[in-house]
């Protein structure tokens, strides 16, 4: 199997990590922050790691300031949710996933309003868009950093600029872009970014975070046992046991240290690099073939690991299974939960076939892929 699904969830896993999730079950087992004994004790310090981990991926920011979550779904909501009142405004683009598109429209509910940016169809983002559309009431930008459909990255840096000088929060979604590309929350303005630890951190599913910057805050999502302040009936204020309560998912934070860890040992410069230069080669080679339609950036250099294209005449989902059954080569179609981006690039409502590398892909993947899809064409020609 060719596993080019990346944008979904990163495999294979490091044995690294594999072995992190079974020594919790195997040597650990206890609930972090529950008791005092050594199980509990050593569960709570596979958290402490874990999160002083992705606070140095984030350019040393305070620990204290990464919550715990079981996906950047869970971590956007708790930004919306947490952050905004009624009367608010929110500005976003076009290219959105519908882990931001979902939750703002349930907020119009509440009095929340939100105004969409106008990508273009090659689903690129010009910053000066964004001033025309700041109310007095606009509190928030929520921007996708790297797209899940195009890969095209968002000129993050600029828009946190922008929103600084306009008194305005900046809330990132990093989902396509941890761990595939540096971020520095502090150098880049963002005040609250959100993103898995399944995909480029390589980690298990089931975990993500979301980084609020410190001097803000908000209200929890949800409430209940922290293991801290069990006299009390209200809600702690202390960070982040105020957002975190439950039990966490231990092993799979175990795994996310160990994927973190692998991820630092081939460097974020590293593998920005080699999947970058695989999705060049990838939209090179689709170039070539007749009938084929590629979209987002023609700059693939500026872009993550993932390309979507289709073949003209065909559908993008009777595509991806003859590459699944007959070429034994996982790759996504339709809409991919962005159907604002599909718009936008014009594929709504038939979608595309994307494709998505991660760091233990090679030229070979991509060579196998272009001339699978080339039999394809010629399949269908005669």
């Amino acid at each position: 199997m060719i596993y080019l699904d990346n944008a979904a969830t990163s495999f294979p896993k490091p044995k690294q990590v594999i072995d992190a999730v079974a020594h919790y079950f195997n040597e650990i087992g206890g609930n972090p922050g529950r008791a005092a004994h050594a199980p509990a004790r050593e569960a709570g310090r596979v958290i402490d790691r874990t999160r002083r981990s992705l606070a140095n991926l984030l350019g040393n920011v305070e620990p204290s300031r990464i919550l715990c979550t079981p996906s950047t779904t869970v971590a956007l909501n708790l930004a919306f949710k947490g952050l905004l009142q009624a009367g608010d405004h929110v500005v976003t683009t076009s290219m959105e996933h519908n882990s931001v598109m979902r939750p703002l429209r349930g907020l119009q509910k509440l009095g929340i309003s939100h105004s969409q940016i106008p990508c273009s169809p090659s689903g690129e983002l010009d910053p000066s868009d964004i001033p025309p559309l700041i109310r007095p009431q606009t509190r928030l930008i929520a921007l996708i950093h790297g797209s899940n459909v195009t890969g095209n990255l968002m000129p993050v840096s600029e828009v946190g600029k922008m929103a600084r000088e306009h008194g305005i929060l900046l809330l990132v979604d990093a989902a396509q872009a941890m761990g595939r590309i540096p971020i520095d929350p502090q150098e880049s303005n963002i005040d609250l970014l959100a993103g898995p630890g399944h995909k480029g951190l390589l980690g298990p599913m089931g975990t993500g975070f979301l980084y609020v910057r410190p001097g803000l805050e908000l209200e929890p999502l949800w409430e209940g046992g922290t293991g801290t302040y069990s006299e009390s009936m209200e809600q702690p204020e202390t960070w982040p046991e105020r957002f975190e309560s439950g039990t966490l998912n231990a092993p799979g934070l175990a795994g996310l240290a160990a994927g973190i860890a692998e991820v630092q040992k081939l460097g974020l410069e590293a593998i920005a690099t080699h999947e970058q230069s695989l999705i060049e080669s990838l939209a090179a080679g689709l170039s070539q073939l007749p009938g084929i339609i590629l979209y987002g950036s023609p700059d693939k250099s500026s872009c993550t690991g993932t390309l979507s294209f289709n073949v003209q005449e065909l559908d993008c989902s009777e595509v991806a299974h003859i590459l699944d059954t007959a070429y034994a080569i996982a790759v996504r179609s339709g809409l991919h939960c962005a159907p604002a981006a599909h718009r936008t690039i014009n594929t709504f409502p038939h979608g595309t076939v994307r494709a998505s590398v991660g760091p233990y892909n090679t030229q070979e993947d991509i060579e196998t892929l272009v001339h699978a899809v080339s039999e394809i064409i010629g399949f269908r020609s005669r």
